[in-house]
């Protein structure tokens, strides 16, 4: 994958939480970052599934996981898993902060609100 575009080694994390839900007060279960912008959305089990609309927005087709311990990348385009470059950090979310999250937003019932 050290050739494909569409990945900025450089670009900073958005933050440590999905900045869409955090604008519009909502919750995720998992967190992406765009591999091109660094924008941090949340994944497809989470109910607005920010990430993958970014990547139909934007065009920026390639995300890496933003969980600690996962360093994997997905290119929705070919629908698929890669190895990537180094990634500036930081590399995922802070590993105290709560999953789903954030937890003060998370309904009780939030397993029944994921896409499975």
């Amino acid at each position: 994958m050290t050739e494909i575009s569409g990945i900025d080694p450089a670009a900073v994390p958005s933050g440590t939480g999905c900045a869409d839900c955090d604008a519009l007060g909502g919750w995720w279960f998992h967190l992406r970052r765009c591999a091109q912008c660094g924008h941090i959305g949340c994944c497809d089990s989470s109910p607005a599934q920010h990430a993958s609309a970014h990547a139909r927005e934007t065009g920026h087709r390639i995300v890496r996981s933003f969980e600690p311990g996962e360093d994997w990348f997905w290119d929705y385009v070919t629908e698929d898993y890669y190895d990537g470059p180094a990634l500036a950090d930081p590399q995922a979310r802070p590993a105290g902060q709560s999953v789903p999250g954030p937890k003060e937003r998370v309904p009780a019932d939030w397993k029944q609100h994921l896409h499975m």
